[in-house]
């Protein structure tokens, strides 16, 4: 089932700590370094057709704010220090509002448990000054879609959110359609709230 390119947010007020789980053995948790942006950009772009739009993302977003890039941007790394999967939590619009960035695992590594540990390993021992947590995704991402939903996070519905559609109804179908039923009837939808629209509509551009 082919699943369209749609715009889907969702928040969490408090992290089910359920749902977290430890590293698989074999692996290990490490920051990216600053000769790995290059890496980094590639495990973020699905198209190899547009290598370079990690790149123009990266100066828009976070070069003004490389140093905390860095202490950020987590890597999981197997036995040879391969990174196969990443995310790091971000403080947007000013430190208006946190959000979880770009997860990705590699093809190949995923159902290993390595993007739950890797969530529950950023989740941990997040204050209530970080609450709550945001993050824009896509129904095409069927396994992340549930595994937030597993740490507390619901789906938005209402406005544009910083320039982006929200396609809440129209991704409905494809999630009810290519997620496990048990999966999909634990998903919870809830209104978006003003502070979140307020934070995007001040912003010059998009950091969500």
């Amino acid at each position: 089932m082919e699943i369209p390119e749609l715009n889907l947010f969702m928040m969490c007020r408090e992290v089910d700590r359920r749902a977290s789980r430890p590293l698989p053995e074999g692996f290990r948790f490490r920051l990216c370094r600053e000769d790995e942006l290059g890496i980094w950009g590639k495990m973020n772009v699905d198209d190899p057709q547009h290598p370079t739009y990690m790149a123009g993302y990266f100066d828009q977003v976070y070069a003004a704010r490389r140093e905390e890039f860095f202490r950020r941007c987590t890597f999981v790394c197997d036995g040879a220090d391969k990174p196969v999967a990443t995310c790091f939590l971000w403080p947007a619009y000013g430190g208006r509002i946190h959000t979880v960035h770009w997860f990705k695992v590699l093809p190949g590594q995923e159902g290993k448990g390595l993007g739950r540990a890797l969530l529950s390993h950023l989740f941990q021992g997040l204050g209530r000054d970080s609450m709550p947590l945001y993050l824009h995704t896509h129904p095409h991402c069927l396994r992340a879609v549930g595994l937030y939903a597993d740490f507390g996070f619901k789906l938005l519905q209402g406005p544009p959110v910083g320039g982006r559609p929200n396609d809440l109804q129209e991704a409905m179908p494809y999630l009810r359609a290519g997620m496990p039923k048990d999966i999909f009837a634990r998903l919870q939808v809830t209104d978006t709230p003003q502070e979140l629209l307020d934070a995007a509509a001040s912003a010059a551009h998009s950091e969500f």
